[in-house]
């Protein structure tokens, strides 16, 4: 299946950033609706949006979310090693990057923490949908920096077949890499017009990554001196079970997952991270009503999430966060050239985190919410209009074996507003502005937090009484097209007016939480603090693809930038852990089945850090990639292989916290060679 693209004004900038059309058989895109972008279904977009899918996305997996989307224009990683990363979308990370799964929360710890790996394999998404920037508040207040939807079909709002049934599926295995990856995932859908079953599982080993450079290892049973990151290896597997009843006006369906992982921290020799997430997820619609509204769509999940960190072989800390989300959309009944979409949200879930480096106490947050998406069609193009107003109630519940913990509660009322507008300048010429005013509920820890973090490498305090972290954005875009011929830039700029940030204090801690102890054989951890500070984030993002050649075979060049600056307006120092300038091209090949790419990534260095911190080279990476696909019938066997950092060059990630608390420790991969197979019938 050849990648997808979704034209929008915004939303080319990211595609061509992805593994190129090229890589498949020449020939048409295909148009895909981008439902995170706009809820309405269109497929021209007024806020920047990006999605991967087929071998755009098969190309690019790699064993964490954020690692796979890492590259895009504007979209870097938290690079926790190999194992743990979210995505960093224009210099915001953490909890201002909503991870949804199929529209619907995603409840995990993964924001908490840069070692806390996402519970979603990208070996059983099939597609991923990003939005940069604020643009989608109905998906939650805190997506300030944006959203990464990941769409895996396991409930299936259409039918897949006619009524005679039928079954397709597909099955890939991969080898290699620098993490010597052995993996492997299935899928198959059977059903009729009026029911579809879906069943995906997958499994992922891999051992020590291997980089360009000797490092220490203390870890018993390993090399005290090797070629590899000590305590990177890792264990997954996962299964889920979906299915949908189909009516006339609409649809039911009802799904299960389960996620396992055995990974190591990275950050110390010895500790191991066992994860387990259980997802339950109920979705209906009911199309074809009468009245003001023409449909209704339900969602809601139920999360049981935990890990368990151990030290050797002793369990230490026990992480849980179990929850629910309730999501109610209905979309208007058209009013000449307006359409809209309005909705109810609510979320629930409770916190606990039980051992010595329980840095946060037991907590419950709950959130109701309701939204509105409005969209006007134009002879010139169109306009949006979006509000989201929330009711956040944050509650320290302390904990019974720590007692330094404050407990009480917080309230709290977000507001935020988004206006947009696309304008056709020409049949090939796009403009589109973005403006938003946001509001943000600090989270749990931020409030609460008081205690040694070894993520970070500090000691953590929360502030109970911080105020809701307010930005403004606004989000200018080019962009034009003609045939295969493709280009797009967009500038932004987004002034917070209380960044919610963790900045040192100076002193230090003990363990046990003792300012500046005086036992000279006390470990001792810098102090550092949440507190809301005014900040700005600017930057640019641009893309663009140029056919060379087009015979019997198509040779295509492809263009990436993206620049970031963020400051801390309060001490105009820069923020910590921003990506530096990137650039990127790639020439794509495609003849017949085969198809090929070979191309760079350069990164400039990042000396642009706070007082105190380390400055990271510059490198420049190049790779290689080629598929080949054979056709039988309805089925496709498709072959392929991808060699990365083709020098072995070694590199370190400005983005990565491991950067400053472990210098040297956990480098990027070495050179390395995957290869694959996928068969699809």
């Amino acid at each position: 299946m050849n990648p997808i693209f979704s034209r929008s004004a915004l939303g080319a900038a990211a595609f061509s950033a992805a593994c190129g059309p090229a890589l498949a058989q020449s020939g048409a895109a295909l148009s895909e609706v981008t439902i995170t972008g706009n809820p309405l279904g269109s497929t021209e977009l007024i806020v920047p949006a990006t999605q991967l899918s087929g071998d755009a996305l098969l190309l690019r997996q790699k064993s964490t979310i954020g690692e796979t989307l890492d590259g895009l224009p504007g979209v870097s990683s938290t690079y926790f090693g190999p194992n743990s990363s979210r995505p960093i979308i224009r210099g915001l990370d953490g909890d201002r990057i909503r991870i949804l799964q199929n529209s619907g929360a995603s409840i995990d710890a993964s924001g908490l923490s840069f070692d806390h790996a996402v519970p979603v394999d990208p070996l059983v998404v099939e597609r991923v949908e990003v939005l940069r920037g604020p643009g989608a508040l109905q998906y939650g207040g805190s997506a300030v920096g944006g959203v990464v939807n990941l769409i895996d079909h396991r409930i299936h709002g259409e039918p897949l077949f006619d009524a005679q049934g039928g079954v397709t599926g597909r099955a890939a295995l991969r080898y290699g890499g620098a993490e010597r990856e052995r993996s492997g995932s299935a899928l198959l859908e059977t059903g009729t017009d009026k029911f579809n079953l879906h069943i995906d599982a997958f499994r992922r080993r891999t051992a020590d990554t291997r980089v360009p450079v000797e490092l220490e290892c203390t870890r018993p049973s390993s090399p005290t001196l090797a070629r590899r990151i000590c305590n990177s290896e890792s264990e997954s597997d996962g299964l889920a079970v979906g299915g949908t009843l189909l009516f006339d006006k609409g649809y039911l369906g009802l799904s299960t997952s389960g996620f396992n992982s055995v990974y190591g921290t990275v950050a110390e020799d010895e500790v191991t991270i066992d994860l387990k997430s259980r997802r339950t997820a109920l979705e209906g619609e009911w199309r074809g009503l009468r009245g003001p509204f023409q449909s209704v769509k339900v969602q809601g999940s139920h999360t049981d999430y935990r890990h368990t960190e151990f030290e050797g072989p002793d369990a230490g800390t026990l992480f849980t966060n179990n929850g629910n989300d309730l999501r109610i959309e209905a979309r208007q009944t058209s009013w000449g050239a307006l359409n809209g979409v309005v909705g109810l949200q609510f979320d629930r879930n409770r916190f606990g985190a039980d051992g010595a480096e329980a840095f946060a106490p037991f907590s419950r947050t709950r959130q109701r919410a309701l939204f509105a998406y409005e969209e006007l069609t134009t002879g010139w193009g169109k306009l949006s209009l979006g509000g989201r107003v929330e009711s956040v109630r944050v509650s320290s519940l302390g904990n019974p074996n720590v007692d330094r913990f404050e407990v009480g509660s917080r309230s709290f009322n977000p507001r935020s507003l988004a206006v947009g507008a696309l304008v056709k300048l020409s049949t090939q010429w796009d403009f589109t502005a973005n403006l938003a005013s946001t509001e943000r509920a600090p989270k749990d820890y931020e409030l609460f937090a008081n205690g040694p973090h070894v993520a970070t490498a500090a000691y953590e305090v929360g502030d109970s009484a911080l105020s809701k972290e307010k930005s403004t954005n606004l989000d200018l875009g080019v962009a034009w097209w003609s045939g295969p011929n493709r280009f797009a830039v967009n500038v932004f700029a987004n002034r917070f007016r209380n960044f919610i940030a963790l900045e040192s204090t100076g002193n230090l801690r003990s363990e046990e939480g003792e300012r500046n102890p005086t036992d000279p054989g006390a470990e001792a951890f810098p102090e550092f603090a949440y507190k809301g500070v005014p900040a700005r984030f600017h930057g640019l993002e641009a893309s663009g693809s140029v056919r060379l050649l087009q015979s019997a075979a198509t040779v295509d060049l492809e263009l990436t930038g993206d620049l970031v600056r963020a400051t801390n307006r309060d001490t105009w120092q820069p923020l910590p852990r921003i990506a530096p300038a990137r650039a990127g091209a790639a020439l794509v090949v495609a003849s017949g089945p085969w198809g090929g790419r070979v191309g760079l990534t350069r990164a400039a260095g990042q000396d642009r850090v706070p007082a105190g911190e380390q400055a990271t080279p510059g490198y420049t990476l190049f790779n290689a990639a080629v598929t080949y696909k054979v056709k039988a019938g309805p089925s496709t066997l498709q072959l392929f292989a991808r060699l990365d950092n083709l020098t072995d060059r070694l590199a370190y990630s400005a983005t990565s916290i491991l950067t400053q608390t472990a210098p040297g420790k956990a480098p990027l991969g070495g050179r390395r060679l995957k290869v694959g197979a996928q068969a699809s019938f």
